[in-house]
């Protein structure tokens, strides 16, 4: 340690001697905040031209400003910038090759706000972009999954609860049923937003500033909705980054349970579908494996975001106001979210709509489970059976196909008749899997007719 002050830090005039340098690599963020440049230029961007707008600097030292911000985008994205870890985080590293570059004009630009703010601000910038990218991708697997089910509207399958058969649908109404999950998915997402696309910037430190700055100006060029509306609430706010990252863990749960059925599904004891080759990989002993490593992975990495989920949770519940290092903590987690599950969801939007589906196993699967036993209790009471005597019946009609080997369908109309007086030959349009289908024609249903409805609807909702 030296006793030398602490002059290489912007704010080292208080100190007496350097950080340890240990402790400058632990507090560092710079190794990560870093993707967030072009959302700190922006933001500073934004911070100059309002500054010189009410007098606070030139428009000759706005215009330094703006240049030696370009210039530093630009070495940026070319590669050739030197972040430094001694600089602490992105907006340091920024400013001190401002100053570098432009001189005294680059010292001013951090008047009227502190990193507090500009964090806060860069964030609710990066993740606006983010559920904008994650919402079209979304869309993306919708659209896949209206193409898939629109081509297997009519493709009958068993339908499962307690992962036991229950009763037979179409393979495009059971695609329905997940693009309704993540439409859920959207419009959570697409609300988020509207709490995301706030502006801290202005808040300064954690009390506002003296300065006579115009926030609504500032907040009208970054294209946000409005300035935060207390100071002290917009430093310490990461409410928007926990409700993003349950949005995500809510779309990877959906995600992992769909690729649950679809590794299911793929097995040969299933044998339902097939996964196009470019997503599976295979063994490096057994020849003849096909593994479904994108739906395992994604349901693998589910987990992921559940987890930082539960950890920025936990980071957030101990702090009191205003802004605290902790905070430094939000960023990992975030971006982590943010790269899984844009990759989870590309990897499903190019998958799903190459999904070859194997009509034949799903329709014998489906008439191996007495799938029709509702419709069979269905007709009973239809027919004036009380419908806890026609489950009875239906039960015991089950119980002889079980014993004999046979179908409801196969079954002959006498010993139907043996079990209620009120069955007819007419039963037996009911107890095919076609019949069956087609008889949930009313909206929101299985029957194709009402698929291809729902679809319509869908792309409906999508435009």
């Amino acid at each position: 340690m030296s006793d030398k002050p602490n002059t290489d830090k912007p704010w080292g005039g208080r100190f007496t001697e350097s950080t340890d340098a240990f402790v400058e690599a632990f507090t560092a963020s710079v190794g990560f905040d870093q993707r967030l440049y072009r959302y700190d230029i922006a933001g500073s961007r934004a911070h100059a031209r309002m500054l010189a707008r009410v007098g606070v600097i030139t428009d000759a030292e706005c215009d330094a400003i703006l240049g030696g911000l370009e210039r530093i985008e630009r070495d940026i994205e070319q590669g050739s910038f030197n972040w430094s870890v001694s600089l602490e985080d992105v907006h340091m590293n920024i400013e001190a090759r401002l100053t570098a570059l432009i001189g005294e004009a680059g010292k001013k630009l951090h008047t009227g706000r502190s990193r507090n703010d500009q964090v806060a601000t860069d964030l609710r910038l990066y993740l606006r972009d983010q559920i904008k990218a994650t919402c079209e991708e979304l869309l993306r697997l919708q659209q896949g999954l209206l193409a898939l089910a629109e081509r297997e509207a009519d493709t009958i399958m068993p339908g499962f609860t307690h992962l036991q058969v229950a009763m037979p649908v179409t393979f495009g109404h059971h695609m329905l049923a997940w693009f309704e999950n993540l439409q859920r998915d959207r419009e959570r997402l697409v609300d988020c937003l509207k709490r995301v696309n706030v502006m801290p910037l202005g808040a300064a430190a954690l009390a506002g500033t003296s300065f006579p700055i115009d926030r609504h100006y500032t907040a009208q060029l970054l294209g946000f909705d409005a300035p935060a509306e207390n100071s002290l609430d917009a430093v310490s706010d990461r409410d928007f980054v926990i409700e993003f990252c349950s949005c995500a863990a809510l779309v990877l749960v959906h995600l992992s349970r769909f690729s649950e059925e679809l590794i299911l599904w793929a097995s040969a004891q299933f044998n339902f579908i097939d996964l196009p080759d470019r997503f599976c990989t295979g063994s490096s002993i057994m020849p003849q494996k096909k593994n479904p490593d994108v739906p395992e992975l994604v349901r693998g990495k589910s987990g992921r975001v559940v987890g930082h989920l539960v950890g920025l949770l936990t980071l957030m519940k101990g702090q009191p106001l205003a802004y605290n290092k902790d905070n430094q903590e939000d960023k990992e987690p975030l971006f982590d979210t943010v790269d899984t599950l844009l990759a989870c969801l590309r990897a499903f939007a190019d998958m799903v709509p190459a999904l070859q589906v194997k009509a034949n196993e799903m329709r014998a699967a489906a008439a191996s489970g007495y799938s029709t036993a509702t419709d069979l209790a269905d007709y009973l009471v239809r027919r004036g059976v009380a419908f806890r005597d026609a489950h009875e019946i239906v039960g015991t009609a089950v119980r002889l196909g079980i014993e004999s080997g046979r179908d409801l369908s196969e079954m002959a109309l006498t010993e139907l008749q043996s079990l209620s007086s009120v069955i007819e030959a007419d039963v037996f349009d009911l107890l095919t899997l076609d019949g069956s289908v087609a008889a949930r024609d009313h909206f929101g249903g299985t029957a194709p007719r009402q698929v291809h409805a729902a679809i319509a609807r869908a792309r409906e909702r999508l435009a």
